[in-house]
């Protein structure tokens, strides 16, 4: 029997998502020694708690010796490889559709530990590695099912042009890098190729700050150096900090410039349009010309190390006609692959704007894309161009399930009693950019006006408003000394007075959605994804599938796997309904044993299935 990859060991300090989630008891606890003789070159470590294993092997043995243990693990079986499974308890009926007739109902008090067992759904790898390899899958057949057609989607897709561009940051400041100019391995996840120095020179600059800004290294790929600036002070963070929070706008911005560059160029081409009525909100009827094709895009976001995001996009030709809208048919004749090239070229070199101004910025941040330029390549279905779709789709549904973990930094949104454990003004390379978030973002409720300098303080602190920490000081109104800019004991008790002024202000006039160009709106909310408030997979609405369809084509599978298929015919309404009554009770496993045994299990089960792919493979073959 293998045991699972999972760590099934609970620890003092577990973030929510993590593999140790069973529930421990402090019997069952014992603390690592600690150092013997401390000093300030060897500080007392804090102690980590692990499971005595005599008593985790007893408990597992005391589990799977029960009569009810097959059961357990048949009803565990869809959330056994989930690293913090939700539990939901309560009543499952079973309705007649036509009628509304009650035919059965069963209560998760006759199940085995009273519960339910549903996976946490978890897209991180970092979080859950099951849960996300399962959104993996999914974001792949999304992706290459837009390429290829099937499960609804015409298969004449795969004749239509599409194009895979790749869109950069501008430059915020040099970082260590690791350049390899010629590829000679097999596998760039394995690379091992020599990699050009890093910033080799022969003058020898100095910045303003004191440090050189050359570095003769030759990186390795795991290198912890790559990505952070060479010197910290001259990294422009605000910057950094505004342009991924601005970055989805931009990406809008690009996609219309696209369309209209294929607009014009079909119009120079002699493409003709078609002509529609409708009716405006004021009861006159008007007109408007629609071209006769239609742009379908998927996009996935990636993280650099330096913290900054760039995207990787799919951008498909279809065809459109006005009878048939949510169709998707084939361009018109006259517009290729070679045109998608040159309109996101254009649109990659000319898409720019300016944000809102700002007290840190009275002029606005300038938002465009890098000076690199946009890598755009031809898709093919076939293996005879620039990449396939099966290469495309896999390397898109990579990054659906990777976040900021490659920075170093992985946190839960941050707020105003958690923002001094990640930001840090004189901290490291994430520290100043989660540092930049909450001082250019916009400020809580609880601000006082302008003061001095024009950026807003927090209430008790007469200084400017520049990270989470200050200089020592004294609250006026408690007398608590802190080091915060916000007093902890004041700021608890105004709390529930800030809700309600807002919502009495909310009230009154109603809220204005902040404009699209101003840098400070969501900067704080976004602040634990170094600016970024974009999801990492996006697609338009006919490009393909959607994920709920898909996740919902999977449970009818697993419904007539343990019920049997209905007698109804292809197409008609099913004759019963299943209605859930259910609430959340608790997450993760009941006790180490258990997740052990779970995660035992799905492991097992993931080594026959891939006994059975190898063996069908080979039989195959």
């Amino acid at each position: 029997m293998t045991v699972s990859t999972l760590s099934v060991v609970p620890e003092a300090t577990t973030a929510s998502g993590t593999a140790p989630s069973a529930q421990a008891s402090p019997q069952n606890l014992l603390p690592t020694p600690t150092n013997s003789h401390p000093s300030a070159a060897n500080p007392p470590a804090a102690p980590v708690w692990y499971w005595r294993s005599a008593d985790l092997h007893q408990q597992a043995i005391a589990r799977a010796a029960r009569d009810d243990y097959p059961a357990w693990l048949t009803h565990v079986k869809a959330a056994s490889a989930c690293t913090r499974p939700v539990r939901l308890a309560g009543t499952i009926a079973t309705i007649e559709a036509a009628t509304g007739r009650l035919l059965a109902e069963r209560s998760t008090a006759d199940m085995p530990d009273g519960v339910i067992y549903k996976p946490c759904g978890n897209r991180r790898e970092s979080v859950c590695p099951a849960c996300s390899k399962l959104y993996q899958n999914d974001a792949y057949q999304i992706l290459r099912t837009g390429l290829i057609g099937g499960k609804g989607v015409p298969e004449q897709v795969a004749h239509h042009p599409a194009v895979f561009p790749t869109f950069t940051a501008p430059g915020f400041g040099e970082v260590h890098t690791r350049v390899v100019k010629r590829h000679t391995c097999a596998r760039r996840k394995d690379c091992d190729c020599r990699p050009e120095p890093c910033h080799a020179r022969r003058d020898l600059s100095v910045c303003s700050h004191g440090v050189r800004l050359v570095c003769y290294a030759r990186h390795s790929g795991d290198d912890p150096r790559l990505g952070t600036p060479l010197c910290l002070d001259c990294y422009d963070y605000g910057t950094q900090a505004v342009w991924n929070v601005m970055a989805g706008e931009l990406w809008r911005r690009t996609t219309i410039a696209i369309n209209r560059y294929i607009r014009r160029l079909a119009r120079q081409r002699g493409i003709p349009e078609f002509r529609i009525y409708y009716i405006d909100k004021h009861g006159k009827q008007r007109s408007r010309l629609v071209p006769p094709w239609r742009l379908s895009f998927g996009k996935a976001a990636e993280m650099q190390r330096r913290g900054v995001v760039h995207f990787h996009a799919i951008i498909r030709l279809d065809g459109y006609h006005p009878d048939t809208p949510d169709s998707v048919l084939p361009p018109p004749a006259g517009l290729d692959a070679a045109d998608l090239v040159a309109a996101i070229d254009h649109a990659a070199t000319t898409v720019h704007f300016t944000t809102d101004p700002h007290p840190a910025k009275r002029e606005g941040w300038a938002i465009r894309w890098g000076d690199k330029g946009v890598l755009t390549k031809v898709i093919t279905v076939a293996a005879d161009g620039d990449v396939t779709d099966t290469q495309v789709a896999a390397y898109l549904a990579k990054y659906a399930t990777k976040s900021t973990e490659i920075t170093g930094h992985a946190s839960a949104r941050l707020d105003i009693d958690t923002i001094g454990l990640h930001a840090n003004p004189h901290g490291s390379h994430t520290e100043r950019l989660i540092n930049a978030c909450w001082r250019l973002g916009r400020a809580p409720q609880h601000l006082s006006p302008d003061h001095g300098d024009g950026l807003r303080t927090l209430r008790g602190y007469q200084g400017p408003l520049d990270g989470p920490f200050a200089q020592p000081w004294r609250c006026p109104a408690c007398g608590t000394r802190t080091h915060l800019r916000v007093c902890p004991t004041c700021s608890a008790h105004t709390a529930a007075d800030d809700r309600a002024t807002t919502a009495a202000l909310k009230q009154q006039q109603p809220v204005q959605r902040p404009r699209a160009t101003d840098p400070a709106a969501r900067l704080r909310r976004w602040a634990h994804m170094l600016g970024f408030g974009g999801h990492f997979l996006t697609k338009s609405r006919r490009y393909s599938l959607t994920f709920a369809i898909l996740r919902g084509s999977r449970v009818e599978f697993r419904r007539q796997q343990s019920a049997g298929p209905e007698t109804t015919e292809p197409g008609e309404q099913p004759t019963t309904l299943v209605v859930n009554f259910l609430q959340f009770v608790g997450s993760g496993w009941r006790t180490a044993a258990d997740a052990m045994l779970a995660n035992t299990s799905a492991a097992m089960a993931r080594e026959h299935q891939e006994a059975a792919r190898a063996y069908l493979a080979t039989a195959a073959a």
